[in-house]
């Protein structure tokens, strides 16, 4: 009877015996460790390259990484650059703008393991990772193991309930990263940049996801090691790295371009075209804000005439935050149609277009793309139009 007893009171509590709060803490501690080590090494460190790691953390992450999710470092960087490099194109290993939302939402982890098997991905992204023995031995050979050892372990320490937070542990990365990050972090959110792709930010702070919720400021600036860029951002994992540094442990080599201005500065010289090319994505963005100011001085004026409805004033305001090459031959006819009644929009619609082919333009000298900056400047400031020469005087503080 004892012998049962005993046996009943391992089930109930295993080894260790924690209270419901307990045991709902510690699946948020050793959750929240994965997708540190996820945000920190795999991606950070491993995929980009945007900090140096020490032996001591380094090890660390892969030995938790293969008790929690038994992922392969060379299958998760490999994918990840392939991610970057044909981002929501048709060879995009998880894009929801090709594949669909519920595709990658609920069977992200599947397609994952679909492009692990690609030899020719492996092949040509997964360069530079880990091959050392324990690699080659255990982590790559042994992936699916330490998972099975995590199971075991959370039965001995907490009976029962260790198996529905093992598969929490299971569940978190598919769902947090696979899911959330590489699904909704393409198809909805805020954009602080308009890069290249559809990647946006979720939301500005994201504790549950290291950071990586803030997946527009990452497209943008992919070797980055931080990952917030305004103020209201916080990047919990660039908190981590900052600490590790701190501690000796890890080195950032990259973060994002800072604008710096020059008080007063009026003259566009060559320092102004190094540091508005260097800066472009911050340039177009500040750029973005003044069309806006355009709009609703603009779109005042055009609701007090009545000449054009709210709902295509709506719309009208979105497309001119787009990236005007990308704008689908309806887009642009409706922005056509706008422009019959708002030349100040058109112009800055226009301007727009001429200011981002200067540092698309590789072909052409230094001398060439100051001459064109210069020119750009003056012509805005001669507009008219007060948000474009307030833009334009900024823009010659660049330093």
């Amino acid at each position: 009877m004892n012998l049962f007893g005993n046996i009943l009171e391992f089930l109930d509590g295993g080894l260790v015996g924690l209270s419901a709060w307990q045991v709902v803490i510690y699946t948020l501690v050793v959750t929240h460790i994965t997708i540190a080590a996820v945000t920190i090494y795999l991606h950070r460190h491993q995929a980009h390259r945007a900090l140096e790691l020490h032996a001591i953390p380094s090890h660390f992450f892969r030995f938790w990484l293969w008790l929690t999710t038994g992922q392969v470092t060379k299958e998760w960087a490999a994918i990840h650059r392939k991610h970057h490099a044909k981002c929501d194109t048709e060879e995009d290993p998880h894009s929801p703008v090709t594949r669909g939302i519920k595709k990658v939402f609920f069977e992200g982890a599947e397609l994952y393991r679909a492009e692990s098997k690609n030899l020719e991905t492996m092949e040509k992204y997964g360069h530079g990772t880990p091959t050392d023995w324990l690699e080659r031995n255990l982590y790559t050979r042994f992936s699916w193991q330490g998972v099975v050892l995590q199971l075991a372990l959370n039965f001995a320490l907490f009976g029962v309930i260790g198996i529905t937070i093992w598969a929490i542990q299971m569940m978190w990365i598919p769902i947090m990263a696979a899911g959330v990050v590489n699904g909704i972090g393409h198809w909805w959110g805020y954009r602080n940049y308009d890069c290249a792709d559809a990647a946006t930010n979720i939301f500005p702070w994201g504790i549950l996801i290291g950071g990586e919720e803030l997946h527009n400021n990452h497209h943008t600036y992919a070797t980055s090691a931080k990952l917030s860029s305004k103020w209201y951002e916080f990047d919990i994992g660039w908190l981590y790295i900052r600490i590790l540094e701190t501690m000796g442990l890890a080195k950032v080599k990259k973060v994002a371009p800072a604008p710096k201005f020059a008080k007063d500065k009026l003259v566009v010289d060559l320092e102004t075209l190094q540091s508005v090319i260097a800066n472009r994505y911050d340039v177009m963005a500040k750029y973005a804000k003044s069309v806006k100011l355009a709009c609703r001085d603009e779109f005042e004026e055009l609701r007090q005439k009545n000449e054009l409805q709210k709902p295509f004033l709506k719309t009208s305001r979105k497309l001119l935050q787009r990236e005007p090459a990308k704008l689908a031959e309806p887009q642009q006819q409706h922005l056509v149609e706008l422009f019959q009644h708002s030349k100040a929009l058109e112009t800055m619609h226009h301007m727009r277009v001429e200011l981002g082919a200067i540092w698309e333009r590789s072909s052409a000298t230094r001398e060439q793309l100051l001459h064109q900056l210069q020119d750009w400047c003056v012509r805005a400031e001669k507009s008219g139009i007060k948000s474009l020469e307030e833009f334009s005087m900024r823009l010659r503080s660049y330093a």
